[in-house]
């Protein structure tokens, strides 16, 4: 039978006296039927060569031979299985608290199906942050398979970035030196990012009833409002599964909108993405959402159907109607 919740301390890295070794930096990793996949996450996590102070592990499916593998891992950890699956919003938003309650001065996310690019990922990431005053860093999220592809297509302005090497040719094109590793202002949240506490105590953790689908986008509409300073660092990477296929090019791909491979993830999206669009900071975005989305459909598809079906589940978002599943 599954046991909810575990510690182990057996293995807390010595620090190294120098400031970034000063904080207590805690790792969270949510995780849901990837077994294999964590293990390679947790791998790379546990060889940061600024180590890691604890990690946290929220297993949402609650498997004792995922807190096997976590309990092995060589280092601090505490391993908390969930018997009710939180998704990765109410995943993340235990992790969270949970570090926050253990002392934390930064938090680093991390996902089960990525894993940072390599060793130094954390230290790289540390520096950045201090460097600039950060509240919020995170790295550049790339395609596992090819890591100078993008995981997820970045536009600025009105021009797509693919690759990253042209986010690195964009910074040294506007920043100039002494921004020439960092993008303010945009930042991927929950794949390798490392937040204050501080930060956190401002804009809070993931909204538990979007389950999956726009929690990281509603946390990141926090952050921009909260006036904090916060961006993604061009040094280092976080490895992802590509997921560029979701986003469908409209007008000669000039614009893009997101279709899902399956009914389940259309649902969260859709339903989500209603209730994002409604909130203080992201209304402004409902005319091209509108324009975007009919085209789409009932001009690019001819699927009247799947248009009352987006616009069904957006209304269920904008009403904050979360109670269903698909």
């Amino acid at each position: 039978m599954c046991a909810g919740f575990s510690l182990n301390s057996s293995a807390t890295s010595a620090r190294v006296a120098n400031p970034s070794q000063s904080e207590r930096i805690i790792g969270v990793v949510v995780t849901h039927k990837r077994r294999e996949l964590l293990a390679e996450s947790l791998k790379v996590l546990a060889a940061q060569t600024r180590p890691l102070d604890h990690l946290i592990v929220i297993d949402n499916a609650c498997e004792d031979d995922v807190k096997a593998l976590v309990e092995s891992t060589p280092m601090s950890v505490t391993y908390i299985g969930s018997q009710h699956n939180l998704g990765g919003a109410g995943g993340f938003a235990l992790g969270m608290l949970h570090a926050l309650a253990q002392g934390a001065d930064r938090v680093w996310l991390a996902d089960d199906d990525g894993r940072p690019e390599g060793p130094d990922v954390l230290a790289i990431l540390l520096a950045c942050a201090q460097r600039h005053g950060l509240a919020e860093v995170s790295p550049v999220v790339c395609d596992i398979e090819d890591p100078d592809v993008l995981a997820f297509p970045l536009r600025r302005g009105v021009v797509w970035r693919r690759r990253r090497s042209e986010l690195q040719a964009s910074a040294d094109s506007t920043g100039g030196a002494a921004e020439s590793d960092l993008l303010p202002g945009i930042a991927s949240l929950f794949n390798g990012a490392l937040f204050t506490a501080d930060a956190l105590d401002a804009v809070g953790v993931p909204d538990l009833r979007l389950f999956v689908r726009g929690d990281e986008v509603e946390l990141h509409r926090r952050l921009v409002r909260s006036g904090l300073p916060f961006g993604t660092c061009l040094e280092t990477a976080y490895l992802h599964p590509n997921g560029a296929d979701e986003f469908k090019p409209i007008l000669g791909g000039r614009m893009h909108t997101q279709f899902p491979d399956n009914a389940g993830k259309r649902y969260f999206t859709y339903r989500n993405r209603g209730y994002l669009l409604a909130q203080p900071g992201m209304r402004k975005l409902l005319p091209q959402e509108y324009a975007r989305f009919g085209w789409f459909f009932l001009i690019q598809r001819r699927d009247l159907a799947g248009f009352r079906e987006w616009m069904r589940l957006r209304k269920l978002g904008r009403q904050e109607r979360f109670g269903g599943k698909p």
